[in-house]
């Protein structure tokens, strides 16, 4: 039998990069046809010497600093695209429509239909330094194909091909692969939690747990009023993101966005967050803290903008929105003063 060869690129080496490189290379090397060789490069440009396969992109999704597209240039432009067939893109990104740039840049040259596929990632991995990913052994990778209208609740047998092989590599590196019908209904669920939980968390300065943990001395008649000023608002920002999706066409059922998910997010968030043993920090928390571009636009600002596009009123997604900016515009500025 011939020797199945898969060139497989990881941009980015973050938390989640680091674990699809790691999911990569054990698919790989338990597939008894393929010829498994890794290297580290500095760069996409650098890269940029082969045929891919894949190229799987968990780079945060920060349009404001630098579009994917810009980032894959060296594989979007010549000589490159002259040369090689363009791969399929795997965008393990948080945040709505992350994949439009790209989609447009590819329609720009190419002669047939972009392979891109979207993903909803759910893994508790933080990179704690440089050099150290924590993860957990709770996760899966949901796979589907965006599309312009989020109605269509049904992979076409092209959308199957292309879904399919991937997500058996994923399963044969020790990940759990999901394929949905109907990928921007995942995104937007789990964009739901980040809009209200990370959000907070990152104007706050504290983890999640800070939101349920009583005081010091709340035993003595301290108040701790979140409950009567905090909880609630929390259930109003998802009420708003909810209202959203149902201008987007995406209906109240299970196949949709139940309106179900506002409480059973708040109570699954309540029910992990308030043990002492909860240490896991929102990505974008981490990033505020360690100086570095939060995901605003991608994950807050999409939904202002969907919202204005539907005359949808969501005062409170917008509050975040103006805040977090203040925090992006100021985490660029240093990092500008500092280059």
């Amino acid at each position: 039998m011939p020797e199945q060869i898969h060139e497989i690129l990881v941009i980015g080496l973050g938390a989640v990069g680091s674990i699809c490189a790691f999911v990569g290379m054990s698919s790989l090397a338990k597939d008894w046809h393929a010829v498994f060789e890794s290297k580290v490069c500095r760069s996409v440009a650098d890269a940029a010497d082969r045929a891919y396969t894949y190229v799987i992109v968990t780079t945060k999704a920060v349009p404001d600093v630098i579009r994917t597209s810009d980032i894959l240039n060296p594989l979007l432009s010549a000589p490159y695209r002259d040369k090689h067939i363009q791969p399929t893109y795997v965008l393990i990104q948080n945040g709505l429509n992350v994949e439009l740039d790209l989609y447009q840049a590819l329609k720009s040259f190419a002669k047939e239909e972009p392979r891109i596929i979207n993903t909803a990632v759910y893994i508790s991995a933080n990179l704690l330094d440089d050099n150290i990913v924590k993860d957990s052994d709770y996760g899966w990778l949901c796979l589907g194909v965006s599309r312009e209208n989020c109605t269509v609740v049904e992979n076409s047998p092209a959308e199957i091909d292309l879904l399919t092989p991937f997500a058996k590599l994923v399963e044969m590196g020790g990940g759990i692969p999901k394929i949905v019908p109907e990928i921007q209904r995942v995104k937007y669920a789990k964009n739901l939690w980040n809009v209200a939980y990370s959000s907070i968390a990152t104007l706050v300065r504290y983890p999640l747990p800070s939101i349920y943990r009583a005081p010091p001395d709340v035993e003595k008649g301290q108040n701790y009023d979140v409950y009567e000023y905090t909880i609630p608002t929390i259930r109003a920002i998802l009420e708003e993101v909810v209202a959203v999706a149902r201008a987007m066409g995406i209906p109240d059922s299970q196949a949709g966005i139940p309106h179900s998910i506002i409480d059973f997010t708040m109570q699954d968030t309540l029910n992990n967050h308030v043990k002492e043993t909860s240490t896991h920090r929102p990505s974008m928390l981490l990033d505020a803290e360690k100086g570095r571009p939060i995901e605003v636009e991608a994950i807050v600002g999409e939904v202002v903008r969907m919202a204005r596009k539907g005359d949808v009123d969501v005062p409170r997604t917008e509050m975040l929105y103006a805040l977090l900016l203040v925090v992006q515009n100021q985490t660029l500025r240093r990092l500008q003063d500092a280059a």
